[in-house]
């Protein structure tokens, strides 16, 4: 993916807590919905909105790389020690005891299609589903909230970046994904989600 997408989606918990929450709820509602336009059983949408939820609980462990940072973008150096959150991630949740399949989706969100992303440069349908649907929304969600270095890219900006690298993505999905965002409210909520007032976040 290019170097400056790529760093929006792993940047995305580079200001504090609430936005990293905020930016796992994101996920979740894009890729639920994203399963559920694509007509996954409700297990699965489940499974998905969990593994959203959860798909960078990796970074806990590299928090003194990103939590709190506000003075500008990650160093090449700092982004190759965050590339290990996507497989702390799924150790954690497999020691939580989290469904495999929830697990594989935290694990692979960062494989892309081409078989150009990582952990392991897994390609086509090697990835889960789920990770594959993570990925797009993942990026997405990124690029339509702020980061430190940069304000948020409004819908259709951000889209058309997701466009340009098309390549990486599921086509099934990401022509889903467009119509989940051309012919739906979705916007409001992920709007809501990483701007409206939510209980228990933002409080002092």
């Amino acid at each position: 993916m290019g170097l400056a997408l790529e760093k929006d989606a792993e940047e995305c918990y580079s200001v504090d807590m609430n936005d990293a929450v905020r930016h796992g709820m994101c996920v979740s509602v894009l890729a639920s919905e994203l399963a559920r336009e694509l007509g996954c059983d409700e297990e699965f949408i489940h499974k998905v909105a969990v593994a959203g939820m959860l798909h960078d609980v990796g970074k806990l462990q590299v928090s003194p790389y990103i939590y709190g940072r506000r003075q500008g973008a990650m160093k090449i150096e700092e982004m190759r020690y965050v590339r290990l959150h996507a497989k702390l991630g799924a150790e954690i949740l497999k020691r939580e005891g989290y469904d495999q399949d929830i697990v594989d989706m935290v694990h692979y969100h960062h494989e892309n299609y081409d078989g150009s992303g990582y952990p392991y440069r897994m390609r086509g349908e090697e990835i889960p589903l789920g990770a594959r649907l993570i990925r797009v929304c993942d990026v997405f969600s990124a690029l339509v909230s702020d980061r430190p270095y940069r304000k948020a890219f409004d819908a259709d900006t951000a889209f058309g970046m997701v466009i340009d690298e098309v390549r990486h993505f599921d086509m099934r999905a990401f022509l889903a994904f467009q119509r989940l965002i051309n012919t739906t409210d979705i916007m409001n909520r992920v709007d809501q989600v990483l701007h409206g007032d939510i209980p228990g976040l933002d409080e002092k």
